[in-house]
């Protein structure tokens, strides 16, 4: 096995509770685990990173994008409106000229910003899945997180039911009856559903909300498909009080009550946003472990208000944080979305709200427990390696008492020394080696001006 040691760093964030967060020393890798931390010397023959002048986290883990919207920042129709009003002005508007170039690019683009900024592991739930297809979007998006060696988790979208905010004089979005959906979703998982600890791909079951995605009567179905296929639950659930309007007035409870009526709560289910919560129904997803993918920087772009993610997180709740799509968060990186997280309680609650360690924590350990997913997101002997080496030379860090917390709190564009994907070396100073991004951008801009046309 390939022996490789990471030395000299000012300090190592584990991902770990309490006193265990912080470590010192150095760290041993063998066969893409880690085997030794800790005062360790080189051994003959071992590959040494030198992460001097650096601070080391886990790989960061978002929880929630959508990758072909990485071709849709910044539309104008939609920069300045609520998630209804965007929804129809900019995914809704423009999914259909999403062709299979344009997918591919969208994904390299978002996979390539998330490995930037220290991501090892991200779960795109992707809903468009069209009978006009030639092409199989799962694969798209496999090809090119294969390519570029991030753990990638597909949420396999779609729903039953057509839009209920859909834009005048478009294509409507995609739909399928649940049979399809959920023969489509095995297929998915036979051939891409790998649960080893050192996987790289792994499928979820996503409808796109169970609110208006899904015919009621479809739920306890849904959920029983996925548990039988041994597959975790996503979905969008009280992005905007719409949710919890909708639910009181069509069914008399509010959305987490309504769905614990349907069996949809449970560690094997995460869902993103939960922003209009009740403190009811913020003690029944701790008390079942369902899980949050926290995406403040979304959530504040589109007016949507903040999540309680700290108030869960102090039940014993399972947060994690999560990008979102590049079209409501155009710096989609996960350290923009740690210091947005560390920013924007603080700015409702005090400054006490949230910490620095508490944010690394939900980018880290808690991805991983939502992802269900416990070899990952933590830095011990016997996790697999996935390791984040953050260089600390530009201007913003200097003059940091605590290092350590830099990352979060001087934000910025990130400077990855290192990312390692089990053990494995996937950005080296900064770059993606292999990666030609002046081609990524002239593709970029080739796909947007198709798409704006």
């Amino acid at each position: 096995m390939t022996s490789l040691l990471i030395e000299n760093a000012e300090g190592i964030f584990t991902g770990r509770s309490g006193a265990a967060m912080r470590a010192q020393g150095a760290i041993r890798i063998r066969g893409g685990v880690i085997a030794a931390m800790g005062a360790l010397t080189a051994e003959p023959g071992e590959r040494r990173l030198d992460a001097r002048g650096c601070v080391v986290y886990p790989g960061l883990i978002s929880t929630h994008h959508h990758l072909f919207q990485s071709v849709m920042k910044g539309v104008d129709p939609g920069i300045d409106l609520p998630l209804s009003g965007w929804l129809r002005s900019v995914p809704y508007r423009l999914w259909s000229k999403v062709d299979e170039e344009a997918l591919a690019t969208a994904a390299r683009i978002g996979l390539t910003e998330l490995l930037l900024s220290g991501t090892t592991t991200v779960a795109d739930h992707h809903y468009l899945f069209s009978d006009t297809y030639r092409f199989d979007p799962a694969q798209v998006i496999f090809d090119v997180a294969r390519d570029l060696g991030i753990r990638l988790v597909f949420c396999r979208g779609g729903g039953t039911k057509a839009n209920h905010i859909a834009a005048d004089g478009t294509v409507p979005m995609p739909v399928q009856s649940l049979d399809r959906m959920l023969a489509s979703v095995e297929a998915c998982a036979q051939r891409f559903h790998d649960p080893s600890a050192g996987s790289l791909s792994r499928v979820a079951l996503a409808p796109t909300t169970p609110t208006w995605s899904l015919d009621p009567g479809e739920l306890k179905e849904t959920i029983a498909a996925s548990r039988r296929l041994g597959l975790n639950l996503h979905s969008h659930l009280s992005e905007t009080a719409d949710y919890v309007e909708f639910c009181l007035s069509v069914h008399g409870v509010r959305p987490v009550h309504w769905l614990a009526e349907h069996d949809w709560l449970g560690p094997d289910i995460w869902f993103a946003h939960l922003v209009h919560l009740d403190q009811d129904e913020i003690r029944l997803l701790a008390e079942t472990g369902t899980g949050m993918a926290h995406c403040p920087q979304s959530n504040c772009r589109l007016g949507s208000g903040i999540a309680p993610a700290k108030e869960l997180a102090k039940l014993g709740g399972a947060v994690s944080l999560a990008v979102d799509g590049a079209a409501s968060n155009e710096s989609a990186d996960m350290i923009s979305e740690m210091h947005s997280a560390w920013h924007t309680h603080r700015a409702v609650k005090g400054a006490d709200a949230v910490t620095a360690e508490e944010v690394v924590q939900w980018a880290t350990a808690g991805g991983a427990r939502v992802l269900g997913w416990p070899e990952i997101g933590t830095l011990a002997v016997g996790q697999q390696a996935d390791i984040a080496i953050f260089d600390l030379d530009q201007p913003r860090h200097f003059g940091m008492h605590d290092p350590l917390i830099a990352p979060v709190t001087c934000a910025g564009a990130p400077q990855v020394r290192h990312l390692l994907v089990g053990g494995r070396v996937v950005v080296e100073n900064g770059a993606l080696p292999g990666l030609d991004l002046s081609r990524l951008r002239a593709d970029a801009a080739r796909v947007v001006a198709r798409i704006a046309a």
